[in-house]
């Protein structure tokens, strides 16, 4: 059967400091780095291996990804980083503090501008100290102004139809490091998640998922490895 193994970057700087991020680049902390190492050696001991790995363009993600390649003694395994596996864009919320935003235009709001499924946040204004259009890694790439669930979803899927699945069916076994929101679009597709509660579904910093997939991909287990 088909082998797939999600995880999500260890704990950002950003993570710590309770900050909306998004697509902003910030690096994993001491701790986020330990994360990945540990999530390494775990699956190491549990005998899984790979054979390709993607992941996003996000330093956080990249990191997580090689730190745990180490500890498997895998750095040389094949990656493929896209845009398309980035966090879910967060607008004009980018940077700000959660519990400030929160204070500021209300518990509910912010609540449903983080959990609802198809209400992005406000758009990020032109020429924000965060705006990413001339970063030259997005490149030809129509950078979002912000991005709902939904819409992260609608292009991480064409992603995994293109590329990932493609090596699924092959036999390849893959590793997938990438961010909370991208991978909850993977989990609701794999998983059959309804609309109103993926946005419920926390995935942890540094915890790999361990998907076990039907010849046709469908999801027969899942479950993440420290619990078995």
């Amino acid at each position: 059967m088909p082998s797939l193994v999600l995880i999500r970057h260890g704990q950002s700087d950003w993570n710590l400091e309770n900050r909306f991020t998004g697509w902003w680049d910030v690096d994993v902390t001491a701790k986020g780095a330990e994360e990945a190492r540990a999530a390494g050696r775990l699956m190491a001991e549990k005998g899984l291996d790979f054979d390709t790995c993607f992941t996003s363009l996000q330093t956080r993600a990249i990191k997580t990804l090689n730190l745990a390649l180490e500890e498997m003694q895998r750095l040389w395994l094949p990656v493929e980083k896209d845009w398309r596996l980035n966090e879910r864009h967060y607008g004009g919320l980018t940077g700000l503090n959660k519990a400030e935003t929160a204070a500021e235009y209300g518990d509910a709001q912010v609540h449903i501008w983080r959990r609802s499924f198809d209400v992005p946040p406000p758009p990020m204004a032109p020429g924000s100290a965060y705006d990413l259009s001339q970063d030259r890694r997005y490149a030809g790439i129509d950078v979002p102004a912000t991005e709902s669930l939904k819409d992260t979803i609608a292009r991480v899927l064409p992603y995994w139809e293109g590329r990932i699945a493609p090596a699924l069916r092959a036999g390849q076994r893959v590793l997938i490091s990438a961010h909370g929101n991208s991978l909850r679009a993977l989990v609701k597709h794999l998983s059959g998640i309804p609309d109103d509660e993926i946005t419920t579904l926390e995935i942890p910093t540094g915890q790999p998922i361990v998907y076990q997939l039907d010849d046709s991909l469908a999801a027969t287990d899942r479950y993440y490895l420290n619990e078995r």
